[in-house]
């Protein structure tokens, strides 16, 4: 993947933010020029603003009761295969536990009051200017980079872990299919213990014109609930045919509540389906990009463990990006296939829309 380099050698992440979307397309840089210009100089404040700021730092210990939580919530009953159940128990994972692949993203939450929210309910940690604050997570790639001697450095239950926030681009683009204006953000987090860099996370979020809302916002639709509201979220057992591994998945509206609480996100299209439906113009509520990520890197190590050391169950790395939303009650399927050291990764949506693409090197 080609990139930019930012004053002293730090990656700028922006092949991949030209084609990332979030139920959207939109242009490569040949259509720049018809970007409307408050989005470039948009663009290009929000830069000038974050990164004459610098890097911003803030540390956390890894909380065993976090780790259980979601583990519970992504409906899976231990941690590893052959660890102690933590449902319905108080025994939490004990100091020292590694942290799975992709769990990191429950640590580490935005901190605001309800007030220095936006309208749809998202944090402006990272916002560039109105009216481009509506945000969607459009994908990204995490790295797990290797020690001297070739092995992963897990974040650990108990340790001290500080997390360094960098800006790294904001760019005008155009929705091809609507000519509207919009600006691709691209932010890393570099996750640090006493050993180290563990993980670094890039991150790609798009930022659309906010939504004309009422100051009191009334449901207009009178459509009843969808069948999604009386689903229960479920797993299949893995299915393998040669290189190619599969798993069936349901998300029920609990589960993305939960998944929201844990992550303390407050964006509306996840949990009210009001918002999502009448204001969105999604039909029901919108399953997140970062929980279908980690369910693409719990399919990974389950293929992968065999009874091994569930600390060295862990990719190098994973580009991902979204390409169609997936809903509360689709019935969806998670397709590996391997090819050597490279996973190839489409997540297959009702009518085989495919919702996300992935990229996993081992």
């Amino acid at each position: 993947m080609s990139a930019k380099r930012l004053p002293g050698g730090r990656p700028q992440l922006l092949s991949q933010a030209r084609h990332w979307n979030a139920s959207c397309s939109f242009s490569t840089s040949r259509r720049l020029s018809s970007v409307d210009p408050p989005a470039a100089s948009v663009a290009a404040s929000f830069v000038s603003r974050f990164q004459s700021l610098g890097p911003q730092t803030r540390a956390q210990r890894i909380d065993a009761n976090q780790l259980q939580l979601l583990t519970l919530t992504l409906n899976r009953p231990s941690l590893f295969p052959g660890s102690p159940s933590l449902s319905n128990t108080p025994t939490a994972p004990p100091a020292e536990t590694s942290v799975p692949p992709g769990y990191h993203l429950v640590y580490f939450t935005p901190a605001f009051l309800e007030g220095e929210l936006g309208p749809d309910g998202t944090d402006a940690s990272y916002n560039p200017e109105a009216p481009f604050t509506r945000r969607m997570w459009a994908g990204g790639e995490v790295l797990w980079p290797r020690s001297a001697d070739g092995k992963p450095n897990p974040l650990r239950v108990g340790q001290e872990v500080r997390e360094t926030t960098r800006v790294l681009s904001a760019e005008p683009k155009v929705v091809m299919k609507t000519g509207e204006d919009m600006i691709v953000v691209g932010v890393e987090k570099e996750f640090s213990n006493d050993r180290g860099i563990s993980i670094i996370d890039r991150r790609n979020w798009v930022f659309r014109k906010a939504l004309p809302t009422p100051s009191a916002f009334t449901p207009v639709s009178t459509a009843p609930p969808s069948a999604s509201h009386r689903s229960q979220a479920s797993a299949s057992a893995i299915c393998t045919e040669g290189n190619t591994h599969s798993r069936t998945v349901v998300q029920s509206p609990v589960t993305l509540f939960r998944f929201s609480a844990l992550t303390f996100n407050p964006h509306k299209i996840h949990y009210s389906l009001p918002w999502a439906r009448d204001v969105e113009g999604h039909r029901d509520i919108v399953v997140h990009g970062p929980l279908n990520l980690i369910s693409i890197l719990d399919l990974w190590r389950d293929t992968r463990n065999n009874g091994a050391d569930p600390t060295s169950v862990i990719p190098q790395r994973i580009s991902y990006r979204a390409t169609s939303p997936l809903y509360a009650g689709d019935e969806y399927q998670i397709k590996l296939q391997d090819e050597g050291d490279m996973t190839k990764v489409h997540i297959l949506g009702p009518g085989g829309v495919v919702a996300m693409k992935a990229e996993i090197q081992g």
